[in-house]
């Protein structure tokens, strides 16, 4: 009689194995609702033509159905990080979640171009409250390499919603008709939100670790808000007729002055012992500060590329939306495969990739800018290559840049810095949008309806703020070589092998 035993296991390994899964399928919850919010920054724009008639919507009713829903987002991410970093990252991130699916259901339903222009503002305040708790999950829940993967898979995730978001509209739009296809576009996120909040109690962190009971620092939060709100009111409130010096740019004095007002008070507040709103710390940080002022940046000349191109082939070229989509898919496929690429290399090359990217970008969009006046017929797939290439340079910028920029952001604040850095992004490109969109309408004034001339011009600007970016790229890519070259004094020996600029 032969006696076998039952193969031992190690109960600590499989609990590690356990909590392994159990990561990864939180950030596959907060991905999902972080695309869902970024597709919304994209997706709309191919849609706003058929809104436009099936609401009788006028100039002002189309602006601010865009620019309600990008104020709402760049006003609620602070404070919003803030508050998950100071309660429940989970409760907040379903509250935000819920708030974004209803908005969208009503926005889909809306009758008027009134209830439409309330409901984005609504949704938008949901993506500001959902956004920043991604990142504050992953730096919470990952370490290591784990995090630079989690950070490129949420890298990944920007590039390709925004990018492919005209695609995805343009399909929505062909699917309904031009009665009932820009209803799609807001129902979609419906069925989307229900499923996230069906799974996020299940399989999300209760809460995000933190030192008690933190305040949330409401009169940060007011001064913060209103003063966000002065910034971006004039550059999304402008009608596409109306040129800049039109603004009412003096809000940015107001400002300007509440600004100081919030940093003062931040001060005495954390004299009181008080947690606040921003760690002002942060701003001491070289690699934070250079990282949101190449974002800023980046998403000034980034965001605006695909609705100036939307302009030129639907209105210039008579394309369909969802002709206008393909045009720019290989944006978001380049993009998508550098972002997922980037990721297993950040540690290794570090600044390094942000600059290769922004250089490619550069090369692809001054392509554009050559090939766009001497075309004629299959003009999307003419420019396929140059939008590919554009997009595999786009990818190597944001997945390095927030893993960079966040690297020595305490896991406590991530929350709020992770905030504080998509609040710069939504501000870039708003900046970007609106001084492109208005040199698009010049160009095209002047020219006499010369669509090909108006995305040359407003091509050569996106080019500008690129190399606004690549500069800050470099700045920092010479820092970190410099300080890799000279150890900090308090080192007692030099490393044994040669670090990399990371």
């Amino acid at each position: 009689m032969f006696v076998t035993s039952a193969p031992t296991s190690d109960p600590t390994r499989t609990r590690e194995q356990d909590q392994e899964r159990s990561r990864w399928r939180a950030l596959a919850v907060v991905m999902a609702a972080g695309a869902m919010t970024l597709l919304d920054v994209s997706i709309v724009n191919v849609a706003l033509p058929t809104l436009r008639v099936g609401l009788n919507a006028d100039d002002s009713d189309v602006q601010w159905i865009v620019a309600g829903y990008a104020l709402a987002f760049g006003v609620a991410l602070v404070p919003m990080g803030r508050l998950g970093d100071a309660r429940s990252r989970r409760t907040v991130f379903m509250i935000g979640v819920a708030l974004f699916t209803l908005s969208s259901a009503a926005a889909g339903a809306a009758p008027t171009p009134w209830v439409i222009s309330i409901a984005r503002v609504v949704q938008g305040f949901g993506g500001g409250i959902i956004t920043p708790q991604v990142s504050g999950f992953i730096q919470n829940l990952f370490q290591g390499r784990d995090r630079a993967k989690a950070f490129s898979i949420f890298g990944a995730t920007i590039g390709l919603s925004t990018a492919i978001g005209p695609l995805l509209g343009g399909l929505l739009v062909a699917l309904g008709g031009e009665s009932y296809g820009w209803r799609l576009v807001f129902y979609v996120n419906v069925p989307i939100g229900i499923a996230i909040i069906l799974v996020a109690r299940k399989l999300l962190p209760a809460s995000a670790p933190s030192k008690g009971r933190q305040s949330l620092d409401p009169v940060g939060v007011l001064l913060f808000a209103v003063a966000v709100v002065l910034v971006l009111y004039p550059l999304v409130e402008g009608g596409q007729g109306e040129p800049l010096s039109a603004r009412p740019w003096w809000l940015l004095g107001v400002a300007a002055a509440l600004g100081l007002a919030f940093v003062l008070w931040e001060r005495l507040w954390r004299r009181r012992g008080k947690e606040t709103l921003i760690d002002l710390d942060l701003l001491k940080v070289p690699a934070y500060v250079f990282g949101l002022s190449l974002g800023t940046f980046y998403f000034a000349g980034f965001t605006a590329i695909f609705l100036v191109t939307t302009l030129y082939l639907q209105v210039g070229l008579h394309y369909t939306a969802l002709q206008a989509g393909l045009t720019t898919t290989p944006f978001a496929v380049g993009a998508a495969v550098s972002a997922l690429v980037s990721g297993r290399l950040v540690e290794r090359l570090g600044r390094w990739l942000a600059v290769i990217g922004l250089v490619m970008i550069s090369a692809g969009l001054v392509l554009i800018d050559l090939l766009v006046p001497h075309l004629s017929g299959m003009v999307g797939v003419k420019l396929a290559p140059a939008f590919l290439l554009a997009g595999l340079g786009g990818g190597l910028v944001v997945t390095p840049n927030v893993t960079l920029t966040l690297a020595e952001v305490d896991p406590v604040h991530a929350g709020s810095g992770g905030g504080m850095l998509q609040t710069a992004q939504r501000v870039g490109s708003a900046i970007g949008v609106a001084v492109i969109l208005a040199q698009f309408f010049a160009a095209l004034a002047s020219t006499k309806g010369d669509y090909a001339e108006a995305l040359s011009m407003a091509l050569r600007t996106t080019i500008a703020f690129i190399g606004v970016a690549l500069v800050f790229a470099v700045a920092d890519l010479l820092r970190r070589t410099g300080h890799d070259r000279h150890p900090e004094p308090q080192h007692a020996a030099p490393d044994p092998e040669p670090r990399h600029a990371a």
